[in-house]
């Protein structure tokens, strides 16, 4: 499918296949787009004219990946029947694909057996993860690090569950001897290991925190949303893939298929390693539950309705591009990943960034501009931003902790943060496109920044 028509006519054809699994009915009525609907058409193609070219190479800002053509066309194709998931009733056919879309996510976590199943996005995959820590670890803490995601303190508060917060590193990762000292009170229920924080895309040693478990008993909780991916990846570094290695012993795991999965959003997913906690789930709804006596998404799942259409697009995607050490997919990451590491070099190299991390662990990168203070760097970066973006790079800004910094950095530190620059580069595109971002950055760097 390389241009826009040959994706609807191949659209169009699987619509007419689609057709036929219906034509004993009766004919029905349908609505039609007319010459109105075409006008209205025409104003939400003007009005979205108003975004960031979120799909292009030279957007290399924040967490957003285009769906594959497959993901669109198939869950276009879906829509015309808008199927529900909440039960076998709503969505029968997009009901197993999900079962078997999530089998193929567990496999490729290293799960020995799973329960799970698709969600709106991460977070309430991450609100059904701690509610079953909760009721798993009754009174016991959730233990996050400072650099997760804010929704676990969020989620800890609305379910009612204490939560401890545990410093990071200087690499943005959890203190393991930080998280130690708060394991020894024997208040902890539950540690949060993040693989790929947003900020700076950090790996929280979960091996280690394995290692931990043994010897003072919790449920450790993988939040994977943004990096789960990369267990398929073939170019991390020591640290990263031993991480990644542990992630068959965890409790509960989330990934979010609509960020490195190619999905349209919203596409999370929810796994637990032992399939007895849907004991937790267990409801008796008379009006929802009525054709089939298999097992309900909805009886393993806080969310009720769900779009079928987002399982019908990822299981279409796993067909094509099946989730394969070497395969296509995996190739596609370990570029995104190749592409943070060779825009590190240069960075690293250009002596007017500073680039705190050793090595980016997946592919966010972040660096600051180099100034008398964090003060003078922060308003220095915020102006390359603007500058970038005038290029058409778009960049994102990020407000980082100075301890992630060598004390050497800065002659005077008046705050406590810096705002850095940061980049994901989340597509297979972005490595041959490198050249040219750094081209741009240059260019934009030249503007506000004397040589």
């Amino acid at each position: 499918m390389n241009t826009l028509g040959d994706f609807f006519a191949v659209l169009s054809a699987a619509e007419e296949r689609l057709d036929q699994g219906f034509a004993n009915l009766p004919p029905a009525s349908r609505p039609a787009l007319d010459a109105q609907a075409e006008a209205i058409l025409q104003q939400v193609a003007v009005r979205l004219h108003d975004n960031y070219p979120y799909g292009h190479p030279l957007y290399a800002g924040q967490m957003l990946k285009p769906p594959h053509p497959i993901a669109r066309a198939a869950y276009a194709l879906a829509m015309s029947l808008n199927p529900n998931n909440h039960a076998r009733d709503g969505g029968r056919a997009s009901s197993g694909m999900e079962i078997e879309a999530v089998a193929v996510l567990a496999r490729m976590l290293g799960l020995p057996q799973h329960l799970g199943h698709l969600t709106s996005g991460g977070t309430f995959a991450n609100l059904e993860a701690l509610w079953v820590a909760g009721q798993s670890a009754a009174g016991g803490s959730i233990a996050a690090s400072d650099q997760a995601h804010y929704t676990h303190s969020r989620i800890s508060a609305v379910l009612g569950l204490p939560f401890t917060s545990i410093p990071s590193d200087h690499a943005g990762r959890m203190d393991l001897r930080a998280l130690e000292s708060e394991l020894a009170s024997g208040k902890i229920g539950t540690v949060v290991a993040t693989l790929g924080t947003t900020a700076t895309g950090a790996v929280d040693p979960l091996h280690e925190i394995v290692e931990l478990r043994r010897r003072y008993g919790f449920r450790i909780h993988a939040d994977a949303a943004y990096g789960g991916y990369f267990a398929l990846a073939s170019n991390l570094a020591g640290e990263t893939r031993a991480a990644f290695d542990a992630i068959p012993q965890v409790d509960s795991i989330v990934v979010d298929p609509h960020k490195h999965g190619l999905q349209p959003y919203g596409c999370g997913a929810i796994l637990f390693r032992d399939p007895a906690v849907g004991r937790f789930y267990k409801h008796d709804s008379p009006y929802t539950y009525f054709s089939s006596k298999d097992l309900h998404l909805g009886e393993i799942s806080l969310e009720c309705s769900r779009a079928g259409a987002s399982a019908v697009a990822l299981w279409a995607t796993q067909q094509l591009l099946p989730y394969t050490q070497g395969g296509e997919f995996a190739r596609g990451l370990e570029a995104g990943r190749a592409a943070a590491l060779e825009m590190y070099r240069r960075l690293a190299a250009d002596q007017r960034f500073i680039t705190p991390m050793a090595l980016p662990e997946l592919d966010i990168i972040y660096w600051a501009v180099r100034a008398g203070s964090p003060q003078s760097s922060s308003a220095l970066a915020r102006r390359v931003f603007e500058e970038a973006a005038q290029r058409d790079l778009h960049l994102a800004l990020a407000e980082l902790p100075l301890r992630f910094f060598s004390p050497a950095v800065w002659q005077q530190t008046d705050s406590d943060t810096v705002t850095c620059l940061r980049s994901v580069l989340m597509k297979a595109d972005h490595l041959p496109w490198i050249d040219e971002i750094w081209k741009r950055l240059n260019d934009a760097t030249a503007r506000v920044v004397c040589p």
